[in-house]
Order: structure tokens, then C-alpha cells, then sequence
């Protein structure tokens, strides 16, 4: 567990680290207004504009991503003695805030989506929903913007409410879930796609959204054969590099090679509301779970930039540092 610290929000000046630091976060912010604008308005990505293949649309690309990179900078010269800690949890608590409400959003459509797919199966439609209804339940067209964006909007209110991290409830759901596919396979010789999916839907989203969170306790399994035995300073140094080519680096192939392009392996499933192969015997939800790669990535990569910023600060034995209870060692 980690012990509460005061952190102030002025020190020493820092440019290159917190430049190269918020440049990151500017050019990740790039790189997800322009996949949205490629989608949906066909403007040229990364990768065409690099390979040559946008021809004079180029520019709209480039200004996206010059002008993320540049409110970056100028956010870092205009608060130059803003301490580093501080913009590692500042930025630590937006991921937060991202991950929990990631955490809303799937308990709420878990529930939701596995009611509906109950009620199709079952036929409990029929005396309440006109004949069209009832098709249009059986269409993830249908579902995902009637009902599944719907709830997603209400899960990132609810995590502005919200402030605890809800994964350990997702835990108990889960065996929850587990509990209840047991019992009804082997007592009431009962089992339908959706309860399946329901349970990996859950875990998915507990392995991938838990990361970030587990990055920041330290909790994640450390090889401490050297590392160990180091002290303070000389932890900053290795955790800030590796922090860049480790797990930045990581991120970023994850980032690049599923969000690249209106077929990649998370555009094209999250774009034609994919479902499973069991159809109306299952859930509506693999194109959420294609899209879980994705937040996964992301709120590691921003996780990453606060690991950072806090590593540099280490380095150079700065105030403030958190001491940290280790439980994935």
C-alpha cells in the first residue's frame, strides 16, 4: 500500500523531463484525435502521411498533431517551476478517473446486455415490445447506440461521483458470475452463450483496467535481482528509462498496430459493433472487448508519464517520495 504524502506544487525546475513528459501525453492525444478523424471524416493517419500516401491532405494530420504538441510545450514554459510530483499525481489522478469510469461502464452493460440477451433467449419480449423492437434487440446496430452508449455516458458521470477504484467489486461479480454458471449447469442443467460471455467480459476488463492502477502501487512482479539492492536515486534512474523503452515503447506498438487504420485489429471491430459467433444466444459486447486493448494501452502509456516524472524526481532526490509497500514482489 502506499503512505500519504504531502506533495507541493512548486520545485525545482525540471524542463526536459516534464517537456518530454506532457510532449508524450500531447502526442497520444494526437494520435486519438486523428484516428477519430480518419474514421469518421477521412482524414489522413500517421502511418499514410510517414509512407507518402496523403498526398496534399497531409496537412490536416500534421496540424492536429503539431498543435497537441505544441499546447504541451507551452503548458510546461508557462508553469516552469511547477514540481514534478505534482504533475505525476495530477496526471495519475485523471487516468484514475478514466479507469474507474472504464469500471462503471462495464458493470452497468454487463448487467444491462445480459439481461437483454436472457429476455431474447427466453422470449420475455413477447406481450411487451411491438414485433420491430423485438428484431431490432436482436441487432448489435441496434443495442450498441439505444443502449450501450447510453450507459457508458452514465458510468463516466457516475465515476466523477464516484471517486474509489471499483475493480474489487468487479472481483466479487465475477466469482459471483462463476457461482452462478456452476450452479446452474449442475443443478438446474441449465446454460446459455451469454453467461459465458458475461464472465469474460468481466475478467477482461478486471486484468486490463486494473493494470494502470497496479503500475502506480508498484504491485506488478519486479525481477529485483539487482534492483533491490539499489537506493533511492539509482531506482529513479532505471525506472525512468524503463519507463521509456520498456513500457512506453510497449504501449505504443500496442497503440499503433490496433488503432492504425479503419480495419486494424480495434478500429474495425469497435466500428461494425462486432458480436460472437453465438449470435442472439450471446452478448453484444466483443467490440467492447476489442476496444479493452485499447484503454489498456492508453491508460498504461499515461501511467507511464506520471512513472516518469515520479522516477525523475526520485533521481534527483526530491521531496515528497512515495514509500510503497511492495505486494507483487
Amino acid at each position: 500500500m502506499t503512505e500519504a504524502v504531502q506533495i507541493t506544487r512548486e520545485g525545482d525546475p525540471a524542463p526536459v523531463a516534464r517537456m518530454f513528459g506532457w510532449g508524450m501525453l500531447g502526442l497520444l492525444a494526437a494520435f486519438l484525435i486523428n484516428n477519430i478523424l480518419n474514421i469518421g471524416w477521412q482524414v489522413p493517419n500517421l502511418a499514410d502521411v510517414l509512407a507518402g500516401k496523403a498526398g496534399g491532405a497531409a496537412w490536416q494530420s500534421l496540424v492536429v498533431y503539431a498543435a497537441c504538441i505544441a499546447l504541451s510545450i507551452i503548458f510546461v514554459l508557462r508553469t516552469p517551476t511547477r514540481a514534478l510530483r505534482w504533475d505525476a499525481m495530477k496526471i495519475s489522478a485523471f487516468n484514475s478517473y478514466i479507469i474507474r469510469a472504464c469500471f462503471w461502464i462495464v458493470l452497468l452493460i454487463g448487467i444491462a446486455d445480459a439481461s437483454i440477451a436472457l429476455a431474447r433467449i427466453e422470449g420475455l419480449y413477447d406481450g411487451f415490445l411491438n414485433e420491430q423492437t423485438v428484431r431490432n434487440m436482436t441487432r448489435s446496430q441496434f443495442v450498441g447506440p439505444r443502449i450501450h452508449y447510453p450507459l457508458i455516458l452514465l458510468g463516466m458521470l457516475i465515476a466523477l461521483w464516484h471517486k474509489g477504484i471499483g475493480f474489487h467489486w468487479l472481483a466479487l461479480l465475477i466469482v459471483a458470475a462463476e457461482l452462478a454458471i456452476v450452479i446452474s449447469r449442475f443443478v438446474f442443467s441449465y446454460e446459455q452463450a451469454m453467461m459465458g460471455d458475461l464472465v469474460r467480459y468481466w475478467y477482461a476488463a478486471l486484468f486490463l483496467f486494473a493494470s494502470a492502477y497496479t503500475l502506480f502501487e508498484d504491485g506488478h512482479v519486479r525481477v529485483d535481482v539487482f534492483y533491490a539492492g539499489f537506493g533511492r536515486t539509482k531506482k529513479g534512474f532505471v525506472n525512468a528509462w524503463g519507463s521509456i523503452f520498456l513500457g512506453m515503447a510497449t504501449m505504443w506498438v500496442i497503440i499503433w498496430i490496433g488503432l492504425n487504420g479503419k480495419q486494424s485489429i480495434i478500429n474495425s471491430p469497435v466500428m461494425n459493433l462486432e458480436v460472437t459467433q453465438s449470435g442472439p444466444t450471446g452478448m453484444f459486447v466483443k467490440y467492447q472487448m476489442a476496444a479493452f486493448l485499447g484503454i489498456f494501452a492508453i491508460t498504461m502509456l499515461i501511467q507511464f508519464v506520471s512513472y516518469f516524472l515520479e522516477s525523475v524526481a526520485d533521481k534527483r532526490d526530491e521531496p515528497g517520495h512515495r514509500d510503497i509497500t511492495p505486494t507483487g514482489h
